[in-house]
């Protein structure tokens, strides 16, 4: 029986024959000619479409499994982290670059975040967002990991999901520089991958307790 090929970035489409991929695209930025290149393999391979992700990628979709290899050596890339055990595309909003209502620069610290833990093997699937204001663009407050930027430093949640089992974050810290941040979350990531079993980090954090958690990240 067909099922995702995760080695090869590859979800099986409803229909058991074709697959979909998603290109990673940090933090959803993108340049005319990358756009261009994904548009141009997507018709060479006869993709059935292109749709827009929630996390700020570009999914081809309705590609034979003969072809994925090719498609992935004509985008020039290798294949993304769409799915399995490990953390996925970072989710960025315009921040201080581009929005008239950022107070922190979530494009500068996202795009370190997504160039350093972006697929990496994790106990679960794991999602961070990164928003420059309390406005939640990019939803930290359902993320795993969440930065918000706020008028005094970076505020660092953890533990939520929006998944069959929903659950906010919990505030860690507040009022943090961006080299804090930065390194909150690395304590975070090394003590959940050390720690947990085969479950998200909310769900580790229930079984522990959140002052146990807190503390040993702090």
């Amino acid at each position: 029986m067909a099922k995702d090929i995760i080695e090869k970035g590859a979800i099986l489409q409803r229909d058991k024959e074709t697959y979909a991929i998603a290109p990673h695209i940090a933090g959803g930025i993108i340049d005319p000619s990358g756009l261009r290149r994904i548009a141009e393999v997507a018709e060479k391979y006869n993709a059935a479409t292109l749709k827009i992700t929630s996390a700020q990628r570009i999914a081809i979709v309705g590609l034979k499994p003969e072809d994925l290899d090719d498609v992935w050596s004509d985008l020039g890339m290798k294949p993304g982290a769409a799915i399995g055990l490990c953390v996925r595309s970072i989710r960025i909003c315009p921040g201080t670059t581009f929005c008239k209502r950022g107070l922190q620069d979530s494009v500068g610290i996202g795009l370190k975040l997504d160039e350093k833990y972006h697929g990496m093997e994790m106990p679960s699937k794991f999602k961070m967002g990164v928003s420059g204001c309390p406005n939640s663009c990019a939803e930290p407050a359902v993320k795993d990991l969440g930065l918000m930027g706020t008028a005094k430093g970076w505020r660092v949640l953890a533990g939520g999901n929006a998944a069959r089992k929903p659950r906010l974050a919990q505030v860690i810290a507040e009022e943090l520089s961006e080299e804090e941040a930065l390194a909150l979350v690395d304590r975070v990531i090394k003590y959940y991958r050390a720690n947990a079993k085969k479950q998200r980090l909310g769900e580790f954090i229930e079984e522990i307790g959140f002052e146990k958690f807190k503390e040993a990240v702090l």
